[in-house]
C-alpha cells in the first residue's frame, strides 16, 4: 500500500509575476513564451528542502502538458524556518493556458510532503 503525501502547512508559494515574452525563441508548435516569477516561503517550524515539482499546463485547445522533475531550475534549495527562495523560469504554449501544480518538499526527518502552486493563467495578448 502506497502512502499518501500530505500538504505541509506553513509553506507558502506565490506567483509573483507572469510576463508574455515574445522575444524568446520558441518551437513552431508552441509559439507563445511566458516568463514567471515564483517565491517559496517557509513559515513552518522545520527546515525543508525543495526536492521536485509537477506542473500541469491546461491549454484552451484541449492539450495538457505535465512537467515533472527533480529540483527547481536545477537546484534543491534548503529553507530554514523564516527563509524564502525566489526564482524565475519560462514556459511556451500554443494557446491561452491555465497552470497549476505542486512542489515536493522533504523535511529534515525524511518526511515527504507537497505544497501547492497557486493556479495562474498564461494569456496570449490580442495585439
Amino acid at each position: 500500500m502506497q502512502k499518501t503525501i500530505e500538504e505541509l502547512k506553513g509553506v507558502e508559494v506565490s506567483v509573483d509575476e507572469v510576463f508574455y515574452m515574445p522575444s524568446l525563441q520558441t518551437p513552431p508548435n508552441l509559439p507563445y513564451p511566458f516568463v514567471y516569477f515564483i517565491t517559496v516561503r517557509n513559515h513552518s517550524d522545520r527546515p525543508i528542502t525543495l526536492r521536485g515539482r509537477k506542473w500541469i499546463v491546461s491549454e484552451e485547445n484541449g492539450e495538457t502538458q505535465v512537467v515533472e522533475g527533480t529540483g527547481i531550475t536545477g537546484l534543491t534549495p534548503k529553507l530554514e524556518p523564516g527563509e524564502h527562495f525566489s526564482y524565475n523560469s519560462y514556459h511556451t504554449v500554443a494557446t491561452n493556458a491555465e497552470v497549476t501544480g505542486s512542489y515536493l518538499v522533504e523535511d529534515d526527518l525524511g518526511g515527504l510532503y507537497f505544497t501547492p502552486i497557486p493556479r495562474f493563467r498564461l494569456s496570449v495578448p490580442e495585439w
